[in-house]
């Protein structure tokens, strides 16, 4: 990845490229929340619209550069998460999945409903650029990539990552262990709503735009076919789907 710059600069190839890297980013987050602790979140495209619409808010009202308003606007996703986590603690399964589902729906709802504040239908555009050069958009955003999918790998490495697992198999096991998982799932929605919300906040700039598209339904069906096709509990396995998928996607759309 980081010598394909010095291969060709295309910016086309290059925009393929930085776009699956932000979605690779996305992936991993849904892996770590869904595939790790079998929290089954059919609404993840809440936190990639609210990481998104934070960082378009903040880089056009208070004026915050990119590299304020995208970590300010995963914040924001994190608390998308503990407001989603709250209610859905207990729940499992097919309820859990459609729970989920409708928060991304509301929030779109919220979104038509106020124009003057998230530019409804158009959404919020204008947004200042990462950095005025493709090739360098391109190497921040792979190296966010990376950095963060090896963050997450760890964190699904460490004891909080065997308790995530572990929550997965037998909840109530872990629970008569003496671990409070209420707390543990909680940590697993925040975590995956701030990777996502960053996700969310770098194609905003990149796009230059945060819209409705953000929270659609497909959006969130989207990340689960891409972890589905990777293999869920790997946080790797998300990543190959989304560089070998949404290039493919493309392709057949040329």
């Amino acid at each position: 990845l980081l010598a394909i710059p010095l291969i060709t600069d295309d910016p086309y190839f290059l925009r393929i490229l930085i776009l699956t890297s932000i979605f690779a980013i996305l992936a991993a987050s849904w892996d770590l929340l869904s595939g790790f602790t079998g929290q089954m979140n059919f609404g993840h495209a809440l936190f990639f619209g609210v990481g998104a619409y934070g960082a378009a808010l903040l880089n056009q009202r208070l004026h915050l550069p990119p590299w304020g308003s995208i970590p300010l606007g995963a914040l924001g996703a994190v608390l998308a998460g503990l407001i989603i986590g709250i209610p859905c603690l207990r729940l499992r399964g097919t309820y859990l999945a459609l729970t989920t589902l409708a928060f991304p729906i509301i929030l779109m709802g919220l979104v038509f409903a106020f124009p003057a504040l998230t530019g409804g239908e158009l959404g919020i555009s204008g947004l200042d650029r990462i950095v005025r050069s493709r090739v360098t958009t391109y190497y921040i955003t792979v190296l966010v990539m990376i950095v963060l999918v090896i963050v997450m790998w760890k964190i699904t490495d460490s004891n909080i990552g065997i308790i995530f697992h572990s929550i997965r198999e037998d909840e109530v096991a872990v629970r008569a262990a003496g671990i409070n998982t209420t707390r543990y799932k909680l940590m697993a929605f925040c975590l995956s709503g701030f990777f996502a919300g960053v996700a969310g906040g770098l194609y905003a700039h990149f796009m230059r735009i945060a819209g409705p598209s953000t929270l659609e339904v497909s959006m969130s069906f989207q990340v689960v076919i891409w972890c589905i096709f990777g293999g869920v509990v790997t946080i790797w396995g998300p990543v190959g789907a989304v560089f070998i998928l949404f290039p493919m996607m493309e392709f057949f759309r040329m």
